[in-house]
């Protein structure tokens, strides 16, 4: 069994590693906490059966008792990984740690040289590397599905309500207090091309920009808070009720499912809940279909299933703002423009509109196109022979509400398997998210953040060396 000690108890650390041991208690213990919040280290520490003189309120008061596991899991914000994870790599532990692995370019190269230094891993969570669908088309590509590959164009479409919930209301609107959404959100999507096409970059350019979600597009009489009496609660897609109350653009996710069965289940709950209130008092399964307490709403209070509390949350918290009126000022749009040192062209658009959560890939090659589609009611890959003239499915699944597309259990499955030496486990599987494997795509973001802000093509050669020399 592995040891680990977790460093911040929030959405990622408790809900996604914290979760995935509670399942996996044969794999993985965790032995200590470190979280400045008091209920929310006291969850964690009661969930995993943590002594008390192992909870601490910060990490500096973790590490100064030395090292007290094999694994280190950060899961702070992205402003606050750099200093704790030299200190884990220092006592020796392992680390696991939540993209961004640093909100600067100097400080990313610092954590890669020193894991290097102290000879031991740094995982970076970049878990789509390790679903089944981004897996299936590293594997395809790789196999020459579609011969030599010549373009790729990557789309990663944020819906209306996530984006609202993440980059306008939450964590992560201010590039002050976190970091650029295309470091925050698409470094997933740059480690995804830079995997596929498997050389590095030359040439970025990018542009974008914050066009939507602003004070002057509020429509009129619009209260600076959702429930202050604002006309448009009703009829607006943003509302706070309806996303954190209600779950509505969760539900109507399971409308899209090609499966009966959840399509009436999603359909009962929009409409009849007094229905579902019922019959969930005969079976608890259903109890989250009427009183939704999973993400988003475990990020907005630590009493998710309590109904007071979310309305709490939203009259004082950051999440029951008008859309139009918090403080953001992370881009809503951008496209990035990359030329490969083997020649292949890349274009990955981000955007904060989509009504159906997800990512989409196109990629050309001299043999076929490829094209996938990644939802969260749908999964599906196809492939085009060009002188065959065939269509082949490569990948055809129904609704995956599993962490990531089941990209978090297999981040930690690989990870778990690295430390037993598992033979079955292959190497480059082992190794996906490496710090260094990782570095290229936070090279790539923080080009993307410079060519947009700085209107010019980033050469990729030139930020390299400038790291080499600071």
């Amino acid at each position: 069994m592995i040891t680990a000690v977790l460093v911040g108890a929030g959405n990622r650390g408790k809900d996604a590693y914290g979760a995935w041991a509670l399942a996996h208690r044969d794999q993985l213990k965790f032995v200590a906490v470190a979280e400045p919040s008091a209920e929310r280290r006291n969850l964690f520490a009661g969930a995993q059966d943590i002594l008390p003189e192992r909870s601490f309120a910060n990490w500096d008061e973790l590490f100064a008792v030395g090292k007290l596991a094999d694994l280190c899991v950060i899961a702070t914000q992205d402003r606050q990984h750099t200093e704790p994870t030299l200190a884990a790599l220092d006592l020796g532990y392992h680390v696991l740690l939540e993209k961004p692995m640093a909100v600067t370019e100097q400080d990313c190269r610092l954590l890669v040289a020193a894991s290097e230094r102290a000879g031991r891993q740094l995982r970076v969570a970049h878990v789509l590397r390790y679903t089944r669908f981004f897996s299936t088309i590293k594997a395809a590509l790789a196999g020459g599905a579609v011969g030599r590959i010549v373009n790729i164009n990557h789309s990663e479409n944020v819906s209306y309500w996530h984006f609202a919930h993440s980059y306008v209301r939450g964590n992560w609107r201010r590039t002050d207090e976190a970091s650029p959404v295309v470091l925050a959100k698409t470094c997933h999507d740059l480690d995804l091309l830079y995997w596929f096409i498997g050389a590095p970059a030359l040439k970025v350019s990018s542009f974008g920009g914050l066009s939507f979600y602003r004070e002057e597009n509020a429509p009129p009489g619009a209260t600076a808070r959702c429930l202050d009496g604002c006309p448009h609660l009703d009829d607006c897609q943003w509302a706070a009720p309806r996303i954190y109350l209600r779950a509505v653009p969760l539900l109507q996710t399971g409308l899209r499912s090609r499966y009966l069965h959840n399509r009436l289940l999603a359909g009962a709950a929009l409409r009849q809940p007094w229905l579902f209130r019922g019959l969930s008092r005969l079976s608890p399964s259903l109890k989250t279909l009427v009183n939704w307490d999973q993400w988003p709403v475990s990020t907005i209070t630590d009493a998710p299933a309590d109904r007071e509390a979310k309305m709490r949350a939203l009259r004082e918290g950051p999440y029951g703002r008008c859309v139009f009126f918090c403080d953001n000022d992370v881009n809503d749009h951008q496209v990035v423009g990359i030329e490969f040192a083997n020649g292949v062209t890349a274009t990955l658009t981000l955007h904060g509109f989509a009504s159906s959560e997800g990512r989409w890939i196109r990629v050309e090659g001299t043999a076929g196109t490829l094209f996938g589609k990644l939802t969260t009611e749908h999964q599906e890959i196809v492939l085009y022979d060009h002188r065959r003239v065939q269509k082949k499915i490569l990948l055809d699944l129904d609704l995956d509400l599993r962490g990531h597309a089941g990209g978090d259990e297999g981040l930690m499955k690989s990870l778990l398997a690295s430390f037993d030496g598992d033979p079955s486990v292959p190497d480059d599987l082992e190794t996906l998210t490496s710090a260094r494997a990782s570095l290229e795509s936070h090279l790539l973001a923080f080009a993307a953040d410079r060519a947009q802000h700085e209107n010019r093509v980033v050469d990729m050669d030139e930020l390299r060396r400038e790291g080499e020399g600071s």
